[in-house]
């Protein structure tokens, strides 16, 4: 099954590290303004062991969406906020990961609907993927194997294999398993947290561009 990225006030809290690795915590500036995202819809497709795949549209759910100076996302109080002078896509990709931060863990959950009411860990994926204008149908821990580039990228990398899949994006790590979060969120889920120490058993692929 699958388990699976403006100026400011200030904000203090647990954070990612640099973009190409380290993680800790500290204080930030940031800044948090409120924004609807598109319209919603479901059109339930196949579903597979690893996960899934579904169809559909950006879920209308207003949602702060917060920013931090700089090039690396941090995590205040479980709530991730984007980097400033990251592209638009993966300042989306990451406030879709605040929407999505506090809801269960179900496995097929975010296949075959996109504002689904739990998620597993490939869904998690696809939902941030797919509202960063970069997936358009959901997939699988198994399906992510072949999507995309190769290799880790400059801002957002998938890592997967056929049981699991988890996104790193500007130094922070969205992911329904726990490991190697010394502090995680209670709650199933997808929760934000810091980097992985190794990715060994997965492979990296990237969106091309990012």
């Amino acid at each position: 099954m699958a388990l699976a990225i403006a100026p400011a006030a200030s904000a203090n809290g647990t954070g990612g590290g640099a973009a190409t690795g380290a993680n800790g915590a500290g204080a930030s500036s940031a800044t948090a303004t409120s924004s609807p995202a598109g319209a919603s819809s479901s059109s339930p497709s196949a579903s597979s062991t690893s996960g899934g795949a579904g169809v559909g549209a950006q879920p209308a759910l207003p949602f702060p969406r917060p920013t931090v100076p700089g090039f690396t996302a941090k995590i205040v109080h479980g709530l991730a906020y984007a980097p400033t002078n990251a592209p638009l896509a993966v300042q989306e990709a990451i406030w879709a990961g605040d929407r999505i931060r506090l809801k269960p863990y179900r496995v097929g959950g975010g296949h075959g609907i996109w504002n689904d009411s739990a998620y597993d860990c490939s869904g998690s994926v696809s939902y941030l993927l797919h509202a960063a204008g970069l997936l358009k149908v959901s997939e699988d821990s198994g399906e992510f194997m072949s999507w995309g580039r190769g290799g880790a990228g400059a801002w957002m990398t998938i890592y997967t294999n056929p049981g699991h899949a988890f996104i790193e994006i500007a130094g922070i790590r969205l992911d329904t398993s726990a490991e190697g979060d010394p502090h995680p969120a209670p709650g199933s889920g997808p929760r934000w947290r810091p980097l992985m120490t190794s990715t060994a058993g997965y492979v990296a692929r990237h969106p091309v561009g990012l």
